[in-house]
This record gives C-alpha cells, structure tokens and sequence, in this order.
C-alpha cells in the first residue's frame, strides 16, 4: 500500500501556518485561572453564591473589586440594601471572569440583575511594555463570550452591560482603545435580557479630559468618581429590577 507524503515544501507552509494560527489565538476568550491568592478569593464568591440570596451581581476587575475601598460607603448607602454583591477581582480580564463564571461563581443565585464591566485590563501591554495584550476585536469579543454565558447559566437574568470606563489622557492609545472596545461591546444590547449603558461622559470634562479629582491615576475613581457611577445606575438600575 502506497503512503500519501506531502511535498516537503507544502509540509513547512502548512506547519508555519498552524503556528501562526496558534500564536494569535485570541485569548480572551480561553478561560484561565490566576495565582493561588486569586483562587482563594474566587472560592470566597463561590461561597456567596451557595448560600444564596443576591438579587444583583457586579462582576468586573479592580474598578468593580473597589467598590469595596473608595466607594464602600457608597455601596453601603445605596447598593447593600438591593442585596448586591461584589465578584470584582483587581488585575482580572475577560478570561478570568470567564473562567470564574463557569468554576461555581453562579452556582446556587439568580441575580435579578448583573453589572458587568470587564475588559480594560485585556488593553495596552504586558508588564514589560513590549508585549501586547488584546486587540480591541478581541476584547469586544471576550466581552461578548462572557455575556453569552450569563445569558445561557442565568436565562432570567437581566444583565446592564457598563462601557468600559475612560482611562488616561484624552489623546491616549488607552482611551483610543476603549472607546474602540465600547463601540462593539454596544451591539451586545438585545432590547430586553442585555441592556448597554456608557455613563462615560459623566467623567469627562467638555474637553474630553479625565480629571484627577474623579480618577487620581486615570484609571481608578475615588469616592467622587464611585458616587458618579452610582448617580448614573440607580434609574436604569432600579427599571431592571421592577421588570
């Protein structure tokens, strides 16, 4: 019997294509884990969701995660008494939710309602300036991957999907970025299970600029910042709640 070979110069082409493939992955949307501290803090959630009793989830990175530092009297005053609970995790991106989201985190709740902001730290370059991160395609789509699986594990769940918020100077790649990322993640809005909100102009001055006196390192809100973003959701939060 006759064994079929490639030709040896085909052979290279189709190795080198396949690597390429692999090496541009998009890996937002591959669910991984972080470092032992991490997990420890997502067995925490797990926990909050087995014992129930959360009508609304925020699920996000550091700037849901500080709800918990500058805004908590904030979260106190306002979201506390909704039976809201904080799964943000600082540091995380669209594939740390994800791999969160399908390892417990909504086993055992129903949330009337999930926040969600994710995907600011998918942007810019690794920690040695030189690696990129994800492309604003491929965070959009991680976004989109994370709402897909909401929707699928929380089908009566109404879900008010944030813009991510402005970071840096006007001028910035980063706010370049994000302003790319939030005019896909837009699209996710279906009318009804999937509502899209951009309170991004309650940030900016005229201009464009970000003011240190809401977000001291452009990125992060103090408690000015944490009051406006609770000014900004309590309406379309409150309309969700109701339906």
């Amino acid at each position: 019997m006759n064994s079929f070979r490639l030709p040896r110069g085909l052979m290279s082409f189709l190795l080198t294509a396949v690597f390429a493939v692999s090496l541009h992955a998009n890996t937002a949307i591959v669910p991984v884990p972080r470092d032992e501290k991490w997990v420890a803090r997502h067995k925490g959630f797990v926990e909050i969701a087995k014992a129930g009793n959360v009508d609304v989830l925020f699920l996000g990175d550091s700037i849901t995660d500080f709800w918990r530092r500058e805004g908590l009297a904030i979260w106190e005053e306002r979201f506390a008494p909704l039976k809201a609970a904080n799964f943000g995790i600082s540091g995380d991106r669209t594939q740390h939710v994800l791999w969160r989201i399908e390892n417990g985190e909504l086993d055992g709740i129903s949330p009337k309602v999930v926040v969600l902001m994710i995907g600011t730290n998918n942007t810019g370059f690794e920690r040695d300036k030189i690696t990129p991160r994800n492309t604003e395609v491929e965070t959009a789509e991680g976004v989109r991957v994370i709402v897909e699986h909401l929707r699928a594990k929380l089908p009566s769940t109404r879900i008010l999907l944030l813009a991510i918020f402005p970071r840096g100077e006007k001028d910035s790649p980063a706010r370049a970025q994000v302003d790319a990322i939030n005019k896909m993640i837009a699209k996710l809005k279906d009318g009804d299970h999937v509502v899209f909100l951009n309170i991004n102009k309650r940030f900016l001055q005229p201009d464009g600029t970000l003011s240190k006196d809401i977000m001291p390192d452009l990125l992060h809100p103090n408690a000015a910042g944490y009051k406006i973003w609770a000014d900004a959701i309590q309406k379309p939060l409150a309309r969700l709640l109701k339906k």
